[in-house]
C-alpha cells in the first residue's frame, strides 16, 4: 500500500458532527448494536468510519502516557472503560504503557474490522437471504458465505480478547459505543441499527494487489499501481444499499455483481492492513505475553487476508455506473493475459528486498517498517478508504490519539 499524503488525509478528517446519541456496542461475550431507527444515509463529501458488533459471538466467534482521562474522553462517554486500580492487586505483572498503548489501538481497530465485516455478513454470510448480491459474492468463490461469516466471528473473538486481557492486567478497555450512529443499510432484513464504518462511499486502494506480486518493498519506498483503478477513484459501495439493489439470486446485474466486487476487492485491502499492523507492531512490545498474543493474531489476519488475494481476482469483467455515488467502476478479467504484476493465481508473496539491499531477496509480509502501515498508516488509510464517513471530529482525534501513543511504544530491554 502506497503512503497517505498527510494533506490528504487532512482533508478527509474534516468531518461534519452527527448524532451523538449513545450507543451500546461493549466488547463482551456479547455484543449490541445500538437502536438508531432514525439513522439517515449522509452524503457528505468527507471520509469517516465507525463500529457496529454483531449480536452474539458466533462459534468461532493508549494510554497512560497521554494522560488518557483528559486527552482521550470524549464529553459524555467512556470510551476507555474499567478499573485499572482495582485489578492491579491481582498478582499479576503489570504491563508498561508502550504495551498497554499497543493492545489498545489495536482493541479498537479489532472492534472496527468486526463492526464492517458483521455488515458484510448480514448481507453475504452463510445465514443471508439468497440475493443477486450474494450470488456476484459466490461468482468469486462459491464459499464465500461461510469464508465471511468466519472472518466476522475471528474478528469478534478477537476485539473481545484483547479488552478482556487489558482488563485482567487491570488495564482500561477500549470503548467506541458512542459513535455507533452511522446509517447502516436500508435492505428489509438488515438491523436499523447504528454503525461506526459506512461501506456505501468508499474509496479503495487496491496497490496490494500489486505490491504482493512485485518484487520491489514499500519499506525501500517503492510504489504500486491499483490493480482495480476505478475503485481508487470516486466512491462505491460495496453492500447493497437498498432491497432494489439485492437483485435476482438467479441472474444478478451487473450492478449489482460490481457491488459484490467492490467488496471482494475490499475483504483483501482491510485484511492486509491487518497483516502489516500486527507484524510492526509486535517489533515494538517488550512483554514476550504481549508478543505472543500479536503474533497469533497477527497470523490469523494473515490467513484472512490470503483467503481474498484468492478470490477477489475471480471478478468477471464488467463496467457499471453508480447513480447515486456518480461514480464508475471497471472490472476486468485477471485469470488470463495478465503481466505477473495482475495474474490472479499468484497469490504468494514474491520475494523481495528485506532489511538490506545486500541481502538475497526474501518472500515476507510488507510493509512491516515505521512509516507505512504501522499505527497512524493504518488508521490514516481507513480514513482514506471512507470507512469512516460521517463520523464527528472526536472520533478521529480519539483514533489518532490511540495511534500516536501505539506509535510511541518503545521495547524495553532489561538490565
Amino acid at each position: 500500500m502506497h503512503r497517505i499524503g498527510k494533506d490528504r488525509c487532512e482533508a478527509i478528517c474534516q468531518a461534519p458532527k452527527q448524532n451523538q446519541n449513545k450507543t451500546h456496542i461493549v466488547m463482551q461475550p456479547e455484543i449490541h448494536h445500538s437502536n438508531n431507527n432514525d439513522a439517515k444515509e449522509t452524503e457528505s463529501p468527507q471520509t469517516t468510519r465507525s463500529l457496529s458488533a454483531p449480536d452474539r459471538l458466533a462459534r468461532r466467534s493508549f494510554l497512560r502516557r497521554l494522560g488518557l482521562g483528559a486527552a482521550l474522553l470524549v464529553p459524555g462517554a467512556a470510551l476507555l472503560s474499567g478499573s485499572s486500580k482495582a485489578l492491579a492487586t491481582n498478582g499479576r505483572q503489570r504491563l508498561n504503557a508502550g504495551d498497554v498503548a499497543i493492545l489498545q489501538l489495536l482493541a479498537a481497530a479489532e472492534l472496527i474490522e468486526a463492526d464492517l465485516w458483521q455488515q458484510y455478513k448480514e448481507l453475504g454470510g452463510v445465514d443471508s437471504p439468497e440475493s443477486g448480491y450474494r450470488a456476484g459474492l459466490e461468482i468469486l468463490d462459491g464459499d464465500q458465505p461461510q469464508y465471511i461469516s468466519d472472518n466476522t466471528d475471528d474478528e469478534l473473538s478477537h476485539a473481545a480478547f484483547l479488552n478482556a486481557y487489558l482488563r485482567s492486567k487491570g488495564e482500561r478497555q477500549v470503548n467506541l459505543r458512542q459513535f455507533a450512529n452511522l446509517p447502516p443499510s436500508q435492505v428489509s432484513f438488515v438491523p436499523q441499527t447504528g454503525r461506526l464504518t459506512n461501506l456505501k462511499q468508499l474509496t479503495v486502494d487496491t496497490s496490494w494487489w500489486t505490491r504482493y506480486r512485485s518484487i520491489t518493498n514499500p519499506d525501500f519506498g517503492a510504489t504500486f499501481p491499483n490493480a482495480v483503478p476505478s475503485l481508487d477513484i470516486g466512491l462505491h459501495t460495496a453492500i447493497p444499499r437498498n432491497d432494489d439493489e439485492l437483485g435476482d439470486p438467479n441472474n444478478p446485474s451487473d450492478h449489482v455483481k460490481a457491488i459484490a466486487f467492490t467488496a471482494g476487492f475490499h475483504f483483501g485491502y482491510i485484511e492486509q492492513g491487518g497483516t502489516s499492523l500486527y507484524a510492526t507492531l509486535a517489533q515494538k512490545v517488550t512483554s514476550l505475553e504481549v508478543l505472543r498474543i500479536l503474533l497469533s493474531i497477527g497470523g490469523s489476519e494473515i490467513m484472512h487476508f490470503q483467503t481474498w488475494q484468492d478470490k477477489a481476482g475471480n471478478a468477471t469483467p464488467l463496467t457499471d455506473v453508480d447513480p447515486i455515488n456518480n461514480s464508475t467502476v471497471t472490472f476486468i478479467d485477471l485469470t488470463t493475459g495478465q503481466p505477473e504484476t495482475l495474474q490472479a493465481n499468484l497469490i504468494m508473496p514474491e520475494p523481495c528486498e528485506f532489511i538490506s539491499r545486500n541481502l538475497p531477496p526474501c518472500a515476507i509480509i510488507r510493509p512491516s517498517g515505521p512509516g507505512q502501515l504501522d499505527a497512524r498508516g493504518a488508521i490514516n488509510s481507513f480514513i482514506a478508504d471512507g470507512l469512516f464517513r460521517g463520523q464527528p471530529p472526536q472520533f478521529f482525534q480519539l483514533l489518532n490519539s490511540l495511534a500516536s501513543a501505539a506509535d510511541a511504544a518503545e521495547r524495553e530491554v532489561g538490565d
